[in-house]
């Protein structure tokens, strides 16, 4: 059974800092793709961050405009977990905040899959 568990989220003031994380299980982590995505009250699902593990084991992020310099994405192949610190938060942040994997079930296959968490909310207030 495949599951995606984010944990982390919560109250913070503006400018305050919040990491959330994200255990996989059920699917061979380290060849999937993960992302955090977030959704504001009456607002679109948005990209937040991605971050992939290469062949080598090098891991690369990217980021939305949105939180780029203010957001970093990681990850513990490890672990099975996927990290997002959160800095310099803002109002416009508050959101619930969901992991996301994906990936092939089968290596070299057109078999693509994606996996959703259940989301943690994140609410900058002060």
């Amino acid at each position: 059974q495949v599951q995606l568990v984010e944990s982390g989220g919560g109250l913070v003031q503006p400018g305050g800092s919040l990491r959330l994380s994200c255990v996989g299980s059920g699917f061979t982590f380290s060849t999937y793709a993960m992302n955090w995505y977030r959704q504001a009250s009456g607002k679109e699902r948005e990209l937040v961050g991605t971050v992939t593990t290469a062949e080598s084991g090098t891991n690369y992020a990217s980021y939305a405009d949105s939180v780029k310099g203010r957001f970093a994405i990681s990850r513990d192949n490890a672990k099975s977990t996927v990290y997002l610190q959160m800095n310099s938060l803002k109002p416009e942040d508050t959101a619930v905040y969901y992991c996301n994997a994906v990936g092939h079930r089968t290596p070299y296959t057109d078999d693509m899959v994606a996996y959703w968490g259940r989301g943690t909310l994140v609410t900058v207030s002060s």
